[in-house]
């Protein structure tokens, strides 16, 4: 048994863009994934969160973006508070306070940032000093692509055969990530997504004549971007994190009913990065479960893209990422 902290501890992490996506559950009930992912922490986009366990609370309670959290995501959080409380030895219920710096459940892995800052900050106020492994297993248990956002720069989740073998690992390239730049263009002013990620992966599983391919081609990916990072070799790396994403998004629109989460302007955002390659500019788009579109690029060549993005109708905001670091309490 643990004692819980008497005081609140914050941390502060940041999400991640999947290069090799995340898209289908092995195991919903314990959140293991179909396969395994790849993804580069984003400064840009952060969420701090504080949590406070305190004996004189009766239930669990939330407070998300400066409202209070719904009765759905307080119960998904209150089950989850609860392996925290399994491994503290713990049944104080606790105060959570958390807010993300960038839209909400909108397509840009917020889930990642926000579980990924529970998970340390929740285990620290139990009492626990959790090493990243244990800290990645406790995250992914909120939501798969939070394994990722305890580590900075790039990252690797390996799907494993139980849950203690489904985590994230940190890939040796942060000198490579320090030069690289994630391009940000928001379409629709951020709005909450249509399709939850949770949901739209298990009827696209369930329902595409393309899940098992896109299922087939990720290994592959996984292994050339690997090498492409180890040979610090942007192309290569752009060229897989592209093709990666399109190959996930058609076997959600060949779900049926089909699951599109692209707009006109994501079409639109995604020939702009075309026409910027075929210009001697490198640049390479990627797309969530969400409308908005992120270009893989060098810093040398960031503003040159934001611009180019910018210009293109229906887009809300556009935004530049360097390589976010870890999560860390504050």
């Amino acid at each position: 048994m643990t004692t819980p902290t008497s005081h609140p501890v914050t941390a502060r992490a940041h999400a991640n863009i999947a290069l090799v996506k995340y898209w289908g559950k092995r195991d919903a009930a314990d959140n293991l994934p179909a396969a395994g992912s790849l993804s580069l922490t984003l400064d840009a986009l952060t969420t701090i969160t504080t949590v406070r366990f305190d004996a004189a609370l009766a239930d669990d309670a939330m407070e998300l973006d400066g409202a209070p959290a719904s009765a759905a995501v307080l119960a998904k959080t209150s089950r989850w508070l609860d392996l925290v409380r399994a491994q503290a030895a713990i049944s104080t219920r606790a105060a959570i306070t958390t807010r993300n710096h960038f839209p909400t459940a909108s397509g840009l892995a917020s889930s990642a940032s926000g579980f990924a800052a529970l998970a340390l900050a929740a285990s620290r106020a139990a009492g626990l000093a959790l090493a990243p492994r244990d800290l990645s297993i406790l995250a992914r248990q909120g939501s798969g692509s939070a394994a990722r956002s305890i580590y900075g720069g790039f990252a690797r989740m390996h799907a494993g055969d139980t849950s203690d073998a489904a985590y994230a690992t940190a890939i040796d390239g942060d000198a490579f990530a320090a030069r690289v730049r994630m391009v940000i263009a928001v379409v629709g002013g951020g709005a909450p997504k249509l399709h939850l990620s949770r949901d739209a992966m298990e009827h696209c599983a369930k329902t595409s004549p393309l899940y098992a391919g896109w299922l087939a081609c990720v290994p592959g990916d996984l292994r050339a971007a690997e090498d492409a990072i180890a040979r610090a070799d942007l192309p290569a790396l752009g060229e897989i994190t592209e093709a990666n994403a399109l190959a996930m998004h058609a076997a959600a629109i060949a779900s049926r009913p089909a699951i599109i989460y692209w707009q006109p302007t994501t079409l639109a955002l995604c020939a702009e990065v075309r026409a910027l390659r075929e210009r001697g500019v490198p640049a390479w788009a990627t797309m969530d479960a969400g409308p908005h579109v992120k270009v893989l690029t060098e810093a040398a060549s960031a503003d040159v893209v934001a611009g180019a993005l910018r210009a293109i109708p229906g887009v809300s905001a556009v935004s530049i990422s360097a390589s976010g670091g870890p999560a860390v309490i504050e």
